[in-house]
């Protein structure tokens, strides 16, 4: 790097005084008629140089033209076309519609699939399991669902609860309590409350009604405090067996909540029960109105019609 000094430097000449002749034998390179060169320089500029000042941090990334950091490192490999989590789990569910249940086929059609990931795709297979559930393809989920816990990934609360909830749905429930009651065991203490909801609702559909007293029994031992949905679940099986006095203790020990959330354009809300009962009762009274107006204008137009034709041969009817 040059640097340039801007600032002009004036230059005077002096001569030197005479050597004294005892000291011109110390220092013979002296002659008495060397000259010293003396420079003055304007106000505000010191005889150094300005001090240049570099910055500190250094980016290590260039910003290239198409508005984003460059790699840091070079890609050991180039791909032209990327495809996306999405369109893979679609193209991973069209794989596997339309095999046969043989278990064999669908696992090597799975293995197959991801035979060139370096990585297990799990987001792809959660994805894929997603789609699958919004169609209802509760086999299918089964064995994507067994054959990634198989693989060793995917053991989450989540997958599990996928599982338990497509086998009672395909109407395999050895199955499900199977897995029920390998998950309690293994999870005493850190139960989530949803699976007790979806065991208590398995049981409660198929009149199961002995279980799920067990189940209820379960989490009030455990200190698990059951949702509204259990409430009513375990309150209606009691009404239905005569058993109103432990119906009464139970709306007792579990009142309904004062408070709930309801979800108004994507924002979470809290609303008072009693405000969405009335809503709803005020509903209700809205659609008997229309419908009772709907009735009388309906035989409004029918006693018109009679009118027109003269008299109706049908007599009222006298008690």
């Amino acid at each position: 790097m040059i640097l340039k000094v801007t600032h002009p430097i004036t230059l005077k000449f002096h001569l030197l005084p005479p050597i004294p002749p005892h000291r011109r034998q110390q220092s013979p390179g002296l002659n008495p008629g060397m000259l010293m060169f003396k420079y003055y320089s304007p106000l505000g500029f010191s005889g150094t140089l300005p001090f240049v000042a570099f910055p500190k941090k250094v980016n290590n990334f260039v910003v290239c033209a198409a508005k984003g950091p460059r790699p840091r490192y070079p890609r050991v490999w180039k791909t032209r076309t990327k495809i996306g989590t999405v369109s893979k789990s679609l193209k991973l569910v069209e794989c596997i519609k339309g095999l046969s249940n043989v278990k064999e086929e669908v696992y090597g059609a799975l293995d197959s699939f991801i035979a060139w990931d370096l990585e297990f795709p799990l987001i792809t297979v959660k994805k894929a399991l997603k789609a699958l559930e919004h169609e209802k393809e509760w086999k299918r989920i089964i064995q994507v669902t067994k054959w990634m816990l198989s693989k060793g990934q995917g053991k989450t609360m989540g997958s599990y609860y996928l599982l338990l909830y497509a086998l009672a749905e395909d109407g395999r429930i050895d199955e499900a309590e199977e897995l029920w009651t390998t998950l309690f065991s293994d999870n005493l203490q850190s139960m989530p409350r949803i699976f007790f909801d979806r065991m208590i609702a398995i049981y409660y559909k198929r009149d199961m009604h002995d279980k799920m007293f067990e189940v209820f029994a379960d989490m009030e031992e455990l200190g698990i405090r059951p949702t509204v949905s259990i409430v009513n679940m375990v309150g209606d099986v009691f009404q239905k067996l005569g058993m109103l006095d432990k119906y009464q203790k139970l709306k007792k020990k579990y009142p309904p909540p004062k408070w709930e959330y309801r979800y108004i354009k994507g924002k979470r809300v809290k609303i008072r029960s009693e405000n969405l009962k009335e809503s709803k009762n005020g509903n209700k009274e809205k659609n008997e109105f229309s419908n009772e107006t709907e009735d009388d204008e309906v035989s409004n137009s029918d006693e018109s019609e009679v009118d027109e034709g003269g008299e109706s041969e049908i007599s009222p009817s006298v008690p």
